[in-house]
């Protein structure tokens, strides 16, 4: 029963993360972004001491079943792990300490450090985020815009077509690796990478020694089959000795499922009469029947209780004729970070590199860095759209602080950038025609069209920038008609104003 429950609760969980990233509407973040925001190393970027608490608590009380639930890529190696059908596979291993620990100091240090490319390549979340959103995304909208192609044969609007992109190869080159590696290690050992790599893990391991409730062997039952040393996924039980390394174990049940002779309970160690690593052989307490389907419901209910707390764009065309040429990305001073991250500093040094703002970005404006100096670091670019004023999607489903939430009237006064005019790049200029996108697409007012000579009535009309207005939203750099580069760009600010 335990691990039917877990099972049930696991895939309900990751199905739902997984629809999160994949989303493309901007509909299901109202509902799902909590899901997010529970996850382990975003509360602690985000100083979020209520899902901590609860986190460890749940830890101490009911072990590792954050890894077997909670966490996407824990849930994704079971998944993985399904797919080798070769019965009783697995076999107990001791810990791996000399890479275990020293994995959780460097990624410690590296946290510290601000050396965010290195913790957001380790972080388990992240990596799933990035797997969902550079891998999973794009497939995901290519299957709807299959479907909106064999919708529009049949006279019907029930889907619409999307851009598929590559929005950034080294972060795409990153989530494959890391999804290739993760195939290898679940296919040969199971929860490989959960006890040997990931630092969440490691971390959870010392509080899941102590737990109340803990998967025991009853000695005298136990035939020593070694079903449940083959069927552990962890490779933590020791059938010979009758132990069972709690800091790996992940609470899956499959060790109770696969036992036949009931010598193994998951329970309390108040009221037994069972061997384990804690206990001496000559130690004798009371022998009570353990219902196993009120201990499951139990577990059950303390996950429900703890999730509860957390709580088509078209193409540019030419008078709509010819397609444009691609815009190229301008070389900014400093990088653009969405309003509500208060500073460049502060953004890299909140973000955990998951990608869920990216994935949930409805214009394209933000992608993962490809700079080797901030890797994986969201960024905005105006090639593809321009971050309008209304929407303020990324700060409500950021879980680790690095986008604060801020409403539509908050994010018209933030200034996370300023605009900059390129003379020679310039249309009026160049083509000697007339243009003033810029200016009649400014949503703040920050641009106005003045003429080149002010003393010839005959002067072409040329972008004056009025730098404390501008907001820096991008909407001139993205309807500027120039290519390959626009003659207008927006250069970031370090720290964001308030205007």
């Amino acid at each position: 029963m335990l691990k039917k429950i877990r099972t049930i609760l696991a895939a309900v969980v990751f199905v739902l993360i997984t629809l999160l990233f994949l989303d493309f509407t901007g509909t299901l973040h109202h509902w799902l972004s909590w899901l997010a925001k529970i996850q382990f190393l975003p509360a602690v970027m985000a100083l979020n001491v209520v899902v901590i608490v609860a986190l460890l608590a749940l830890t101490l009380i009911f072990g590792r079943i954050y890894c077997s639930v909670i966490c996407p890529l824990g849930v994704l190696q079971d998944v993985l792990a399904r797919f080798h059908r070769k019965k009783n596979k697995y076999s107990y291993s001791r810990e791996v300490r000399w890479l275990r620990y020293p994995v959780l100091v460097v990624f410690v240090i590296a946290l510290a450090a601000g050396v965010g490319s290195f913790f957001q390549l380790l972080a388990p979340y992240s990596s799933y985020g990035r797997i969902a959103t550079m891998i999973f995304q794009p497939l995901w909208m290519l299957g709807n815009n299959v479907l909106a192609a064999i919708a529009e044969r049949a006279d019907s609007y029930a889907f619409y077509s999307v851009d598929v992109w590559m929005k950034s190869l080294p972060v795409f080159i990153i989530a494959l690796v890391t999804l290739v590696v993760l195939i290898v290690l679940a296919w040969r050992g199971g929860r490989t990478y959960c006890n040997t790599i990931c630092p969440v893990g490691t971390t959870l391991s010392f509080f899941a020694r102590f737990s109340w409730l803990k998967v025991r062997f009853d000695a005298d039952k136990c035939k020593n089959c070694s079903m449940c040393s083959k069927n552990c996924k962890a490779a933590c039980i020791d059938y010979k000795t009758h132990t069972v390394d709690y800091s790996r174990c992940v609470v899956c049940g499959n060790c109770i499922d696969s036992c036949k002779f009931g010598a193994l309970k998951y329970s309390s160690g108040l009221t037994r009469t069972i061997t384990d690593r804690e206990n001496s052989p000559s130690e004798s307490v009371k022998s009570d029947a353990i219902d196993s389907s009120k201990r499951s419901f139990l577990v059950a209910s303390a996950l429900v209780t703890t999730a509860a707390m957390a709580q088509k764009k078209e193409k540019l065309m030419d008078g709509g004729l010819a397609e444009l040429e691609d815009k190229v990305q301008p070389e900014r001073q400093t990088p653009l970070t969405p309003p509500g991250s208060l500073s460049f500093d502060h953004f890299a040094q909140h973000c955990t590199g998951c990608q869920l703002c990216v994935s949930e970005c409805p214009n394209d404006v933000l992608r993962p860095s490809g700079d080797l100096m901030h890797l994986m670091l969201p960024e905005m670019s105006y090639e593809r759209g321009h971050c309008r004023p209304e929407c303020t999607r990324c700060s409500e489903v950021c879980p680790a602080g690095a986008i604060k939430p801020i409403d539509k009237d908050e994010k018209s006064s933030i200034q996370i950038g300023h605009a900059v005019w390129i003379k020679k790049n310039c249309v009026v200029l160049t083509d000697e025609v007339e243009c003033g996108n810029c200016a009649r697409h400014c949503p703040s007012g920050a641009i106005e069209m003045v003429p080149m000579d002010p003393d010839n009535e005959e002067s072409p009309m040329i972008p004056a920038i009025n730098e404390a207005a501008c907001i820096g939203c991008g909407a001139c750099e993205y309807v500027c008609p120039s290519r390959p580069f626009s003659a207008i760009y927006v250069e970031g600010h370090e720290v964001h104003k308030s205007i």
